[in-house]
């Protein structure tokens, strides 16, 4: 895999500085990218950066995770239209162990000779002093230089403080010390970081007399020029305690049609002639096309077990799905239904079921008022759309017991084909 070419035909690559393609094709290049732990999770915005250095281990080189131990206490500006809100080192700290163990999901750090590397830069300044930085890192680039970046001229009407000021040079030391400690050549990122990029190329040329590089991916947006990576309920999350399975899975399904070809080509791991086949096979069946790349990506993250899940509760929600589906799930993914189903939940009390047979009327109209009468729910009844668990109603007279509670405490009921309610018994 020729990694520049890898990233053209994806849409992914947006600047490099002059000569990286021959410094790429003489052999394996080590090169980084750093992540600041201002967050408790990983978000689907990290990935794809995280995609960027997979990319670049399968094509043969030999990637470095830099977690910033010490920019996550500065702050970055990029991208930033006001002075960030400084984390607490304890809650830094606990950020960047969980996210060291995210990582270690979707790089290779354990075998072949471009096994990824991690590093937390907070080791390249802990036994520095401010005296040394100073003299040692402050001296290297005039202020000039450093206000002419874009992360700095965009803020300096608005206001920034010194400390976010400084972050250029924390990066730009970063990228020196890379480069002595393990000749790592190269530097990539989104667009918004090219600033902090090359100042580290220009502390490695004044500095140490060497030669560095920089490659950035174009910050991904919507077709229609929205923040990508924000779902219904916020931030699209790694961690599935934030952001559930099925609430990433229908994350890609919901996308628009226009996002498909750039997402597909962000996320994907299939070749360009995998890609163009998928897109030409389904190419009036864009939905399909969804349903593959939520499958790819929802294993990737969370694993199969959690994309089977996330896909039969999907099915039970949107498309036509038997009882034997509806079984098949798990006390976690009715809990998901349940969450999904806000509106549509009714909880009723234990007592209700446990000491008599309930009616179905009276459970569709008084318990719960899925329907707003007893006439209603006659009329329902009388239509064939009242269905419980999958079976049919189709009896004023029908009763409901506690033996047919779905895990000892819960109803799927259905008003139509459409319309969904998850009753809770407590």
């Amino acid at each position: 895999m020729d990694f520049l070419e890898e990233l053209k035909w994806r849409g992914m690559l947006h600047q490099l500085t002059p000569g990286v393609e021959e410094q790429l094709a003489s052999g394996m290049v080590v090169g980084y990218i750093g992540f600041d732990p201002t967050a408790p999770s990983l978000t689907i915005g990290n990935f794809v950066q995280l995609q960027l250095l997979k990319l670049f281990q399968l094509s043969g080189h030999q990637p470095i995770v830099v977690m910033g131990g010490a920019t996550g206490r500065v702050g970055d500006p990029s991208g930033k239209d006001k002075e960030r809100q400084l984390k607490s080192f304890e809650e830094l700290d606990r950020n960047l162990e969980f996210q060291l163990k995210q990582m270690k999901r979707f790089l290779e750090f354990d075998k072949g000779a471009n096994k990824a590397i991690l590093v937390n830069n907070y080791d390249f300044y802990k036994d520095m002093n401010i005296l040394d930085f100073l003299r040692d890192v402050g001296k290297t680039l005039t202020i000039n230089y450093m206000c002419s970046k874009e992360s700095v001229k965009k803020r300096i009407e608005t206001g920034l403080s010194f400390t976010e000021f400084s972050y250029q040079l924390l990066q730009a030391y970063d990228f020196q010390c890379l480069y002595n400690q393990y000749n790592c050549k190269l530097q990539m990122g989104g667009s918004d970081q090219w600033g902090n990029i090359t100042s580290g190329t220009e502390f490695i040329r004044r500095n140490i007399n060497g030669k560095a590089y920089a490659v950035t991916t174009p910050l991904l947006t919507k077709a229609d020029g929205s923040k990508f990576g924000k779902s219904e309920k916020g931030n699209l999350w790694i961690d599935p305690a934030m952001t559930s399975p099925y609430e990433f899975y229908q994350f890609w399904i919901r996308a628009s049609d226009d996002d498909l070809p750039k997402y597909i080509r962000y996320f994907t791991l299939k070749s360009r002639a995998e890609v163009e086949a998928m897109e030409a096979e389904h190419k009036d069946q864009p939905q399909r096309i969804k349903e593959l790349l939520a499958k790819e990506i929802t294993i990737r993250v969370h694993g199969l077990d959690a994309y089977e899940s996330a896909f039969k509760v999907s099915k039970l929600m949107f498309q036509k799905a038997d009882k034997e589906t509806l079984l098949s799930l798990s006390e976690k993914d009715i809990m998901t239904i349940a969450e999904e189903l806000k509106e549509n939940t009714f909880k009723i009390p234990r007592s209700v079921i446990d000491n008599n047979d309930l009616n179905i009327i009276n459970l569709l109209a008084e318990q719960t008022r899925i329907v707003s009468s007893n006439g209603d729910a006659r009329r329902a009844i009388k239509g064939n759309a009242i269905s419980i668990n999958k079976d049919k109603i189709n009896s004023f007279e029908h009763t409901v017991n506690k033996d047919i509670l779905l895990f000892n405490k819960y109803l799927l009921i259905e008003n139509g084909r459409k319309n969904k309610f998850i009753v809770i018994v407590e």
